[in-house]
């Protein structure tokens, strides 16, 4: 399935996306994508509803309404750095060996298209492509990388907005560098994991107004998404409805030469294979 949450902020309605035209209404049903539906077992329970609907015509059709994140408000939004052997390097920074963990405030969450705002006394704020997971199940101390595939509801692209003077130059606190508003575009839809034949085989890419800065495939990863889940749940709880995000492939503006930022007037366009395509336009601080 492909979920989707559609209306103006706040007012959502959960839904399931058939096609680019078409899609089958749940807000009768669910009252939402958020941590309740994912934990009480919300997507077996809708993938027969889904089929039945479909198979009744009772279908609707996209007429330009706003696209939300795919999910509710996560309990936490977790992320992990220097992900692509070739970012860290574009970075000046050594390959981990141990998963980086950071997080985002979870209020950071905007549709896909929603305008990113550039923060106060901001001058370097910078676009990052990224896979997100979103967790199916509270998933504590997983036995195994093959349990962690089973703890995953779906895959998401996400903008991982970052403000990098912040984060690098403001004491070494990445959150601070991460988490202000709009500083995470999701979706346009969520797919769940049986959608996705390959999750290592995933193309990726971003522009800057109409620019290539982005290219890469998750094939290049370091860590891969089971073992991410795995490894993050020895060290805390992963919430149903949780959003981990992966890393980003090279081509960010901080390592461009020269260094190149998001300035209001911007417009970033991004996108993974099989998960959809973003626009969001960049506008001045409040």
């Amino acid at each position: 399935m492909y979920l989707m949450r559609i209306g103006a902020p706040g007012a959502e309605k959960p839904v399931a996306r058939i096609d680019d035209e078409t899609y089958v209404d749940l807000s009768d049903t669910v009252t939402d994508f958020d941590e309740r539906f994912f934990g009480s077992g919300g997507l077996d329970r809708v993938r027969p509803l889904v089929a039945e609907r479909v198979a009744a015509g009772r279908v609707a059709r996209f007429a330009g309404e706003r696209v939300g994140a795919p999910f509710a408000r996560p309990h936490q939004i977790l992320c992990i750095g220097l992900n692509y052997r070739d970012h860290a390097a574009e970075s000046g920074m050594p390959v981990p060996d141990e998963p980086i963990l950071f997080t985002k405030s979870p209020n950071t969450l905007i549709g896909p298209n929603d305008d990113v705002r550039v923060p106060r006394g901001s001058t370097k704020t910078d676009w990052e492509v990224e896979l997100g997971i979103v967790i199916g199940r509270r998933t504590s101390y997983l036995e195994s990388v093959e349990e962690a595939r089973e703890a995953i509801a779906g895959y998401v692209v996400v903008n991982d907005v970052s403000e990098r003077g912040f984060q690098l130059e403001r004491g070494g606190q990445w959150a601070k560098g991460k988490s202000a508003e709009t500083f995470n575009p999701a979706g346009p839809w969520l797919a769940t994991a049986d959608e996705i034949d390959d999750v290592l085989a995933l193309d990726m890419w971003l522009d800057v107004n109409g620019v290539r800065r982005q290219t890469g495939s998750t094939q290049t990863m370091i860590f891969d998404p089971y073992f991410i889940v795995h490894y993050l749940s020895q060290f805390l709880v992963l919430e149903p409805g949780d959003l981990i995000n992966t890393g980003t492939p090279p081509g960010v503006g901080m390592g461009l030469t020269p260094p190149t930022y998001l300035r209001p007037g911007d417009v970033m366009e991004l996108g993974i294979s099989h998960l959809g395509t973003q626009r969001q336009r960049v506008v001045a601080p409040r």
